[in-house]
């Protein structure tokens, strides 16, 4: 065992290049995991240094209880009080509109917000509102801003000036808190930040304010926190979100290991079998098979200290490297990530567990290699293109009990609007069913592997004796073509399913949106009063408004036995938006007089379908009508009933319109601001309309879901890049061990051109078999994921994004392949044909 041993690490020192492309994915993962838990020890830090919400000058903050002017008083006097900064907000209708006013400061180490045009408030109806505030309620400095604070008297408020808050939600204003207490009859704050003088004793000035508050009653009391303790809470709250942020990450990066694993075992067989006749060589002077497979898992293990170990290396160096760039660019982050020591060994454990795992198998097969056997010829991992019986029943168990699970999902999937559905453990049996099929691919990749790249290597064939070699290249390398393309899939499946659940998800919020906010924007003129006559025409006459569309409303008819129930009269054609709408039954294009289209919840709970009759009271009035079509949510802006304009005449509605939807005629924010200020003036400067941007409700949606993906798209990468690394070491290993191959093409007359060319696409079809396999189980999984979730999506396949990803996803790996085909390339004739 010793001398077998000696050989094996003697041929390591004499390579060590080798014993690194070996490990090569064991060293992306190694660096990708302790990347990953020094990347959350720098976003932690930098949060626990300077992101909290509480300026770094407040030494004590009175909060939890009731403080009124007067005990802000008593306590701005106190003997050590440098300053105090009350913290209250109110908020008031501006005509339709909301304003939310919070006292600061606005100047002075205390102030949360900084003034960036005209000044902060200084005299009483005085206020300062958000760079959103302006643009949204239409309050340039200067303007007036009319409010009710609740007390059923207006108030004029003068805007002096603009400024950056902490959060801009486009209906803030800031001003002293005297302005506050003055707009309201409470006089409670809700907290009080205190700056202590420089050298006083902040302990007792906590004192006398629990001093002050020492006759309260016990649930008015308020509580005195240190400035610090109060910013380490908010730092860990932010920290606990980044530490579930983190838990996500994790899973990914699992995944990635998992990959990483894959990758590893293929990779220790090609190079166990490029040493086949040193191995014969060690079994012919009396190795046995037991000393020869633990020398070969000792290799294993050594190759995970090293490459885990460099990894470790190198993510530590990025980890100064990094923060040093966010700090050059402006963004704050600690100077010091640290160096987790624990952390670092347990991830140089997982690299050597990693691979002894991975090198197991491969050391088993070539330790059974008889030493005649291996002796006659240096035979290629590609020998054997089959399985063995073991192996399909390996494969095909897995793949009956994916695909039972699958069918108990399917026929158990939830009827619209069922209730008390069991989501999470449906789900969990998605998930179940998904990692078997998996595990059958693992097993079955060598048998499938043929038929896919009977198909794709179809146009390569087409191309001349170069294709024809690359395709027989990859076909003659079964197992190791699948070895690598069961990682591709890997990727490419988890890409397939987050791009098809994102689309799906997408064209559900669509279809709600298009029943909350088909337009850009809307102009109404409160509950139940209806617009005067000229503000339609002077939207329609608006440049900055396209689609004008007008419509009324009745918000208190009755229909079965639902009273109070909301009825337009809205053209279902005159939006792009309306064509989202969620047609369960019927047709839109049967909207005509006599008939309607009721919403979802009204059509199950009076169980009416299409083609029925609905009778529909208001008042005296009372119309039957023959529905038309039923919707899959609400009807237009939140109603239950759509019905021709006629028919809700005769119901009793007013000639006068309701409200106006319209979309901004350009694009881009510009175009909107545009648009908004031509939505006022369309209201002819009347605070009691109100203007509602619904293109923000879209907007929300949209950011969302793409920030969602793209975070998710990030992590999945981090398997794709470790399938990719994958790919290159494998084509760089089989490089080596068809040397003699190489030399005899070269010999026959192929150019180094045609040589490189051939290598490359044996890269690519790599990408292109794992990218096949990943979309047949991605699309279909991410389906039946959707469903499961019971939201009543509808199936979405991206075609061009999958298309994108699948094209990006064989670039990267024939890239991949490009330097090791060069390299081969660079090679003479004789020296290769003289390679063992």
């Amino acid at each position: 065992m010793n001398t077998i041993l000696r050989t094996q690490l003697a041929g390591v020192a004499r390579r060590p290049a080798r014993l690194l492309l070996t490990g090569l994915a064991v060293l992306v993962a190694s660096f990708v995991v302790y990347a990953t838990v020094l990347a959350n020890q720098i976003t932690q830090r930098s949060i626990l240094d300077g992101l909290s919400g509480t300026p770094e000058a407040v030494d004590l903050i009175v909060r939890n209880g009731l403080v009124d002017d007067k005990q802000l008083a008593a306590i701005t006097a106190m003997p050590g009080v440098s300053r105090t900064a009350p913290r209250t907000g109110m908020g008031g209708q501006m005509g339709g509109q909301y304003l939310n006013i919070t006292a600061d400061p606005g100047s002075g180490p205390l102030a949360l917000v900084t003034v960036t045009q005209g000044r902060y408030p200084s005299a009483a109806n005085e206020i300062a509102v958000t760079p959103r505030t302006v643009q949204l309620l239409a309050l340039p400095v200067g303007s007036t801003a009319t409010i009710d604070p609740g007390t059923g008297k207006k108030v004029p408020l003068t805007v002096v000036g603009v400024v950056d808050a902490p959060e801009d939600f486009g209906y803030d204003a800031f001003a002293p808190a005297s302005t506050v207490f003055a707009l309201t009859n409470d006089n409670y704050l809700q907290q009080v930040d205190i700056d202590v003088d420089a050298g006083a004793d902040a302990g007792q000035v906590a004192d006398k304010i629990n001093a002050l508050f020492a006759g309260a009653k016990a649930d008015e009391r308020p509580e005195v926190a240190t400035g610090a303790d109060v910013r380490l809470e908010e730092a860990r709250r932010a920290a606990s979100q980044v530490d579930q942020l983190f838990a996500v990450v994790g899973m990914f990066v699992g995944i990635a290991v998992a990959a990483a694993g894959l990758i590893a075992a293929s990779t220790f067989r090609i190079v166990f079998a490029q040493r086949m006749r040193q191995l014969a060589l060690l079994r012919a002077v009396g190795a046995g098979r037991g000393a020869t497979f633990r020398a070969l898992a000792a290799e294993g293990a050594l190759t995970g200290v090293v490459t885990g170990t460099v990894g470790v290396v190198a993510a530590q160096a990025a980890g100064y490297l990094v923060p040093a760039a966010l700090r050059g660019l402006g963004i704050g982050a600690v100077k010091n990530p640290g160096f987790p020591l624990l952390w670092a060994v347990g991830t140089v454990l997982l690299a050597v567990v990693i691979s002894v795992v991975a090198v197991l198998s491969p050391a088993v097969s070539a330790s059974r290699v008889a030493p005649l056997e291996a002796l006659r010829t240096a035979a290629g991992t590609g020998a054997r293109t089959g399985i063995g019986v073991l192996r399909w029943i390996t494969g095909l168990l897995p793949l009956a009990g994916a695909l039972a699970l699958a069918g108990y999902v399917y026929t158990n999937l939830p009827a619209p609007n069922e209730e008390n559905y069991d989501a999470q453990t449906m789900l969990l049996a998605v998930v179940a069913s998904g990692a078997l099929a998996f595990v059958a691919l693992i097993a079955l990749g060598p048998v499938l592997v043929r038929p896919v790249l009977a198909v794709a290597g179809w146009p390569l064939r087409r191309v001349g004796p170069v294709g024809r070699l690359a395709v027989g290249g990859v076909g003659g390398s079964a197992r190791r073509a699948a070895a690598v393309a069961v990682v591709v899939a890997l990727g490419v499946t988890l890409v397939a399913g987050l791009l098809v659940g994102g689309a799906s998800i997408q064209a559900l919020g669509n279809r709600e949106l298009a029943a909350a906010a088909p337009a850009d924007f809307e102009l109404t003129g409160g509950e139940g009063a209806t617009l005067p006559a000229g503000v339609v025409e002077r939207a329609k006459a608006s440049k900055e408004l396209t689609r004008v569309t007008p419509y009324r409303r009745l918000d208190k008819a009755k229909i079965a036995q639902f009273e109070n129930t909301a009825i337009t009269d809205l053209d279902p054609h005159a939006l792009p938006a309306l064509k989202e709408l969620d047609v369960r039954t019927g047709s839109l294009d049967d909207l005509k007089p006599g008939s309607a289209v009721l919403a979802h919840y009204l059509a199950e709970m009076a169980d009416i379908k299409a083609g029925d009759p609905v009778t529909v009271q208001n008042g005296t009035k009372t119309v039957t009508f023959t529905v038309a079509a039923v919707l899959g949510d609400d009807a237009p802006l939140h109603s239950g009933l759509l019905v021709t304009p006629g028919d809700l005449t005769a119901l009793g509605a007013s000639t006068a319109y309701s409200g106006i939807l319209a979309d901004a005629a350009g694009s881009g924010e510009d175009a909107r601001t545009e648009a908004l200020r031509a939505m006022r003036a369309a209201g002819a400067g009347d605070s009691d309309f109100t203007v509602t941007v619904l293109a923000d409700q879209r907007d929300d949606l949209n950011n969302d879901l793409a920030t969602l993906l793209g975070i998710a798209l990030g992590l999945i990468g981090l398997t794709v890049l470790i399938a990719v690394v994958g790919v290159g070491a494998t084509t760089a290993l089989s490089v080596v061990e068809r040397a003699r191959e190489s030399g005899l093409l070269r010999a026959i007359g192929m150019s180094r051109g045609g040589l490189r060319t051939m290598l490359t696409a044996e890269s690519a079809l790599y990408g292109v078999i794992g990218a096949v396999l990943g979309l047949a189980l991605g699309v279909p999984y991410a389906w039946l994921a959707v469903q499961a979730i019971g939201v009543n999506a509808p199936l979405a396949v991206p075609v061009w994004q999958l298309v994108v990803a699948f094209l990006a996803l064989v670039a990267l790996t024939a890239l991949a392949g490009v330097l090791p085909a060069r390299r081969a390339a660079r090679v003479s004739p004789v020296t290769a044909l003289g390679t063992e």
